[in-house]
């Protein structure tokens, strides 16, 4: 399988949009946050998006204020929607 991701990841670095799309899947499946992060910050909105889902299902504040300031509107409604629950 490793061998399988650097490939991936290799096609992924040089522009392939479905690497990209099978490493967002693959990390979503896995809540890898670390290769989610590395995707988002290379430009994958798809990474985002899934960054936000697994923060939100975890309830993870800290993720989900980092995606926030980092200009997602959906990180920003899933952290409205909690403290609504909290207050």
């Amino acid at each position: 399988m490793s061998d399988d991701l650097s490939d991936l990841r290799e096609r992924a670095a040089g522009g392939d949009r479905d690497a990209v799309d099978q490493l967002v899947e693959l990390a979503g499946e896995r809540g890898d946050l670390d290769e989610l992060w590395r995707l988002a910050e290379a430009g994958s909105s798809d990474a985002v998006d899934e960054l936000v889902q697994l923060a939100a299902e975890r309830a993870d504040v800290d993720t989900l204020r980092r995606l926030a300031d980092r200009g997602s509107r959906d990180a920003s409604d899933v952290l409205a929607e909690l403290a609504e629950e909290d207050g």
